[in-house]
């Protein structure tokens, strides 16, 4: 007998449904899965038989032949277990045919006949949505997960058996519900700018930075609260929409990075990835492509610490995806898109030693040394910095007083007025933001009295700033206004964005 299932494949984040064909015939016992699975679905075969086995059901010793239709759409992982199960049982009769061809299945077996979680539930579902599949079994642990695509009905189970009660009618499972207001209320910032001593200058230039979407450059010797400013930054970032937290589970549900109990991610990211990850690592490939560390730190945070010691041609990979807000993955088997909308921080020394320019330690790198070091960063990959931020030695007196700084609170609050500006702004428009704007944006959005266009144009000409970063500090600019809660940016404005600019004299790379 042949029945009819669906489940779903995942090509990147696009998913695909899945036909499951499942024909019993006379023969040798034999079991096949045919239509591109790979090694992990192939396994199926095993699992299902135990599972079905010790589940109290009754599994043909016949030729069993599996077909994952479309057969040209690579098929990955255990997520099919389910939909084979049901099928098996559905062709032996053990389960309606009618009432198993309502629903996709998507789900891991045990051994035992229970059923586990697995990766990618909520692209997956999101994808069987937009094919106009809107019942779906799933985990009981991707249930709330699954639950959060509008218009999918999501069936949570925990075993198979109560799988085949449910569809032959036996069992009630009522579709699983989320309070999505409930989960985007939870907020923990367990650090604060209110801890860090002295900064002053770069508090307000992260402020800034925040308040814009800008990329940050910190540099300075060590132990000067580089690393401790950057983890600090997601706390006064406004909280995400509900739209971009699910863009950022669904990256990383894909990835398997989901905690346990949290079916949405309501935390911007903050990924620091180690200077000795390669490029697949940081922008994502593999010959099946994955997310790398930019997607993951996609509506986030990206901080790279020891920026110069990182691979060059690992960092010459970020060029594209700083620029265009997106990660394509080329590969013979095809290509795949990956969001990459972030800021990135980066943080480094002045030379090898660190000491370079300290005012209370000796520099004991040769120039030749330092040259060589701030060679490791290409032009065009600062030129897509922002902000290049002189971080100082902090002064005794800051660290032996009681905090005196602001709260995360209070400069998140300036934060969010100046991000509902921008959201007027650019409403009905792709950017979000102003380090979003295109050229078109940045000349009908920067509007300029007199005296600052003389002084852009002046630094244009002293800082030989290429077109980009004449747009970018444009950019900033338009940010320190929003700050102040002005439309026409004046030359306070332009003074701020070109001084975040100038590089301290190009002493920081």
């Amino acid at each position: 007998m042949l029945s009819i299932l669906k489940s779903v494949a995942l090509d990147g984040l696009q998913g695909f449904v899945v036909q499951v064909e499942v024909d019993i015939a006379g023969g040798l016992p034999a079991f096949e899965v045919v239509g591109l699975p790979d090694a992990a679905v192939r396994e199926a075969r095993d699992r299902v038989r135990a599972a079905i086995k010790n589940a109290g059901f009754e599994f043909p010793v016949r030729r069993i032949t599996v077909n994952l239709a479309p057969a040209d759409i690579r098929k990955e992982g255990p997520g099919y277990d389910l939909a084979l199960a049901a099928g098996i049982l559905t062709a032996t009769e053990q389960v309606p045919p009618e009432a198993a061809a309502e629903y996709v299945y998507f789900g891991e077996l045990s051994l035992d006949g229970g059923v586990r979680g697995v990766c990618g539930v909520l692209p997956s579902v999101a994808a069987v949505v937009r094919h106009s599949e809107h019942r779906i079994i799933v985990a009981a642990a991707n249930a709330e997960e699954a639950a959060l695509v509008e218009g999918a009905q999501v069936f949570p189970v925990h075993n198979l058996q109560e799988l085949v009660q449910f569809l032959r009618g036996e069992e009630e499972i009522l579709p699983c519900t989320v309070e999505i207001d409930q989960i985007l209320q939870k907020r923990s910032d367990e650090t604060d700018f209110a801890e860090v001593r002295g900064q002053l200058y770069a508090k307000r230039a992260l402020e800034v930075a925040a308040a814009g979407g800008h990329n940050v450059l910190l540099a300075g010797s060590p132990g000067t609260g580089k690393t401790m400013l950057a983890r600090r930054l997601p706390g006064i970032l406004p909280q995400m929409s509900f739209n971009e937290a699910l863009e950022v589970t669904e990256i990383h549900s894909l990835a398997g990075l989901l905690p346990p109990g949290e079916p949405l991610v309501t935390q911007r990211p903050f990924r620091a990835p180690h200077h000795t990850a390669s490029s697949v690592a940081l922008v994502g490939g593999g010959r099946f492509p994955r997310p790398g560390e930019v997607s993951l730190a996609h509506n986030g945070v990206l901080f790279l610490d020891e920026f110069p010691e990182f691979p060059k041609d690992t960092l010459e990979a970020l060029r594209q995806p700083l620029e265009d807000g997106v990660v394509t993955v080329s590969r013979a088997a095809g290509t795949v898109c990956f969001p990459a909308r972030i800021m990135l921080v980066a943080a480094c020394n002045p030379c090898p030693c660190g000491y370079y320019g300290d005012q209370e330690k000796e520099c004991n790198c040769s120039p030749q040394q330092v040259q060589r070091y701030r060679s490791r960063l290409s032009g065009p990959l600062l030129d897509r910095v922002e902000l290049y931020v002189s971080v100082p030695r902090v002064k005794f007196q800051d660290l032996a007083g009681e905090p005196t700084g602001e709260s995360s609170t209070v400069i998140r609050e300036r934060v969010e007025t100046a991000r509902g500006t921008q959201r007027e702004r650019f409403k009905g428009k792709k950017a979000k933001c102003n380090a979003a704007m295109t050229p078109g944006q940045v000349r009908r959005c920067c509007s300029l009295t007199t005296e600052a266009a003389r002084m852009l144009q002046a630094a244009y000409r002293q800082l030989a700033l290429s077109a980009r970063a004449h747009d970018r500090t444009l950019k900033v600019a338009r940010t320190i206004a929003d700050l102040e809660g002005v439309d026409i940016i004046d030359t306070a404005h332009v003074a701020e964005a070109i001084q975040y600019r100038e590089r301290e004299s190009e002493r920081y790379m």
